[in-house]
């Protein structure tokens, strides 16, 4: 694929696809503007080199319908304070009104697109829809690695439309990042996987058996784990329809030499709230009717230990139900641990991404990716649409001149 700075924007319009589902409060203010700070680089460079810039991003799940709650108001007010100019709000994405503010647009000008996602047509994958979003365009460049997995108008049928499309540089950096980490690691590599479900990241799992040299399992899945080994879990969040499954991925682990790592204490509660009764228990004393809440401290040393000589450490999910105060010690004191390692730390966004910056500990990490799901897809060892798009868009040349 080509990246914009291999290309000759001066005097263009770009179309610039971008993450901008940034999560608001009950009054609609922004509480975390990460993902806005992550495109300016992007932003920033094409408005320095005199383009046109128009931004186009999704906020929330509206559904295909026109929900002023999910309105790109907030994030227009914020992105003209980040970029220190004016931002204009679109009334729509596509449409009369959107074609005339268009072709009014002078060098430097910074257009935001409403919400993608006010109209159905965008997760349907439309190719009209998607020939609307390209009037008057001259470049597309997606700089939204979030939603690089999905195969919606704005990320792959636009490519079909537009001159010419190039990554920006949060996307660039994504990838170089991730396959710094998978294809070329310093090694050890160390994958330290979280989260809920089992099944949302076997594939995940079965993929990294064939990369890595350690993984430590935790969070919830771990739980899986834990009762494939014969122990009680209590009412622990477990997929019991993958028991089997867990314990041949055991196996394979054993068979590769990657060593696997599992929790051996575990904090646990009579019920999953804020002022739940909790304990401190050996994995194999999980009391009858209680839930896994959490790592324990022995678990923490033991997950240090096995980071200590790593060279490369990929993470993707928490290691307990963190979003309460009480259940965020072995999470929060993990992320301290990788922080002090001298590895090269690559975080895999969403509940991770929100602990990090719940220690302190962001500036810390060599990588934290603004894409969760992508990010899973490619530990899963898959190709994502929006990348197969750029690869198909980079290959045109029409009306714009390479450097």
């Amino acid at each position: 694929m080509k990246f914009i700075d291999e290309i000759d924007i001066k005097g263009k319009t770009l179309f610039i696809r971008v993450d901008l589902n940034v999560p608001l409060d009950r009054n609609r203010n922004i509480t975390d503007d990460t993902r806005i700070r992550a495109i300016l680089p992007t932003v920033n460079y094409c408005l320095e080199g005199d383009a046109k810039v128009i931004l186009a991003s999704h906020l929330g799940r509206p559904d295909g319908q026109k929900i002023e709650e999910f309105s790109m108001a907030p994030v227009a007010r914020r992105l003209a304070y980040r970029l220190h100019r004016k931002v204009q709000l679109a009334p729509d994405c596509i449409g009369p009104q959107v074609d005339q503010l268009k072709a009014e647009m002078k060098p430097g000008d910074v257009l935001l697109l409403e919400n993608l996602r006010f109209h159905k047509e965008e997760q349907k994958n439309d190719l009209n829809f998607a020939k609307e979003l390209m009037k008057g365009v001259d470049v597309y460049v997606n700089d939204a690695f979030a939603v690089a997995h999905r195969a919606h108008a704005s990320v792959d049928a636009v490519t079909q439309f537009a001159p010419l499309s190039v990554a920006g540089f949060l996307m660039r950096d994504e990838i170089h990042y991730f396959h710094k980490s998978m294809e070329d690691p310093a090694r050890p590599l160390v994958a330290i996987i979280g989260g809920a479900k089992i099944s949302g990241k076997l594939a995940a799992l079965l993929n990294l058996l064939n990369h890595v040299d350690k993984m430590v399992v935790g969070g919830a899945m771990a739980n899986t784990f834990l009762k494939a080994k014969g122990f009680d879990v209590g009412q622990s969040l477990v997929d019991d329809s993958l028991i089997d499954t867990a314990q041949e991925l055991m196996a394979a682990a054993l068979t590769k030499g990657v060593k696997f790592y599992l929790p051996v204490d575990v904090v646990v509660a009579d019920k999953l709230a804020q002022r739940a009764e909790t304990k401190i228990v050996p994995v194999q004393e999980v009391p009858p009717g209680w839930v896994i809440v959490d790592i324990g401290p022995a678990t923490v040393t033991l997950f240090g230990e096995a980071l200590q000589n790593a060279k490369t450490i990929i993470w993707n999910g928490p290691m307990g139900a963190f979003e309460y105060d009480a259940f965020s010690r072995g999470t929060l004191a993990l992320v301290h641990k990788v922080a002090d390692s001298y590895a090269l730390t690559i975080v895999g966004g969403g509940d991770t991404d929100v602990a990090i910056h719940k220690a302190g500990e962001f500036q810390k990490f060599s990588y934290v990716s603004t894409g969760g799901g992508a990010f899973l897809e490619l530990l899963e060892g898959k190709k994502l649409p929006g990348v197969i798009a750029l690869e198909r868009g980079s290959k045109k040349k029409k009306n714009v001149r390479p450097n």
